[in-house]
């Protein structure tokens, strides 16, 4: 079972570059979109996503539980794409986003971890490295710099590879 972890930073072309390797698979595509839209401004930025993936790709949306999600998706010849865990943090740590009544984030995380070990098929993970300026003000905002960082390296322990894209070019990290 092949895991791709795709990092980059807000419009580097990281979405893109998932998108690119499902199609070269050649096998039915599942697109796990975990945002929720809060503003029309962000509901631009999906509507954007939304239209350039191929017409034949199932999407999924799904903001939270999601390990519980890929255990029911995948099979052994499909592909998921899963983009992307950053949002899906943020939604997950936020204390002013809709999450479930009874939610907890080290649960919700390892159940994702778990999943991902026990996976058939292809899974191109896309997420952002958000490590590589200032600490941020906020005790929220370093919760999520930190958590995101934690998250990206236990995803990259799982991976069998891990690309990091600039500019829209990928540089192989890991496989």
């Amino acid at each position: 079972m092949p895991i791709h972890l795709i990092l980059g930073g807000a419009r580097s072309g990281k979405s893109a570059y998932a998108e690119k390797l499902a199609i070269a698979t050649a096998q039915p595509v599942t697109y796990i979109a975990t945002a929720q839209i809060y503003d029309a401004e962000f509901g631009n930025r999906v509507a954007h996503h939304k239209a350039r993936r191929p017409s034949d790709w199932r999407t999924i949306e799904q903001p939270f539980n999601l390990g519980a999600t890929l255990l029911n998706t995948a099979k052994p010849d499909p592909c998921i794409i899963i983009d992307c865990l950053t949002l899906w943090l943020a939604q997950c740590i936020c204390p002013d986003c809709e999450r479930p009544p009874t939610f907890d984030w080290p649960t919700e995380r390892q159940a994702l971890l778990d999943a991902l070990a026990k996976l058939a098929g292809t899974v191109i993970i896309v997420s952002n490295e958000v490590g590589m300026g200032i600490v941020p003000l906020g005790e929220i905002n370093r919760q999520f710099q930190d958590e995101q960082g934690r998250l990206n390296q236990a995803v990259a322990q799982l991976a069998d590879q891990v690309t990091f894209i600039a500019a829209g070019l990928p540089l192989k990290l890991k496989g």
